[in-house]
């Protein structure tokens, strides 16, 4: 799992679409959600750390945009 849309296409194995509008909201409730599946132990602890990581990389982009155009 290597990229936000490999989380997306694990999210939706369980039927979860994650479309909030605006691409930071929509990895916090990604990584909400990854929480979720996590504690009913219907992931992997692999899959689950490998998602995080992936998520955590996006809202740091995200993030540094945001600041970016603020600036």
């Amino acid at each position: 799992m290597n990229t936000l849309y490999d989380v997306q296409q694990l999210l939706k194995k369980f039927g979860i679409y994650v479309y909030v509008g605006k691409r930071l909201w929509d990895i916090e409730v990604m990584a909400l959600e990854l929480d979720h599946l996590h504690e009913s132990k219907v992931i992997t602890k692999e899959e689950f750390l490998q998602a995080k990581l992936v998520l955590k990389h996006e809202h740091r982009i995200e993030e540094n945009k945001t600041k970016d155009n603020n600036i």
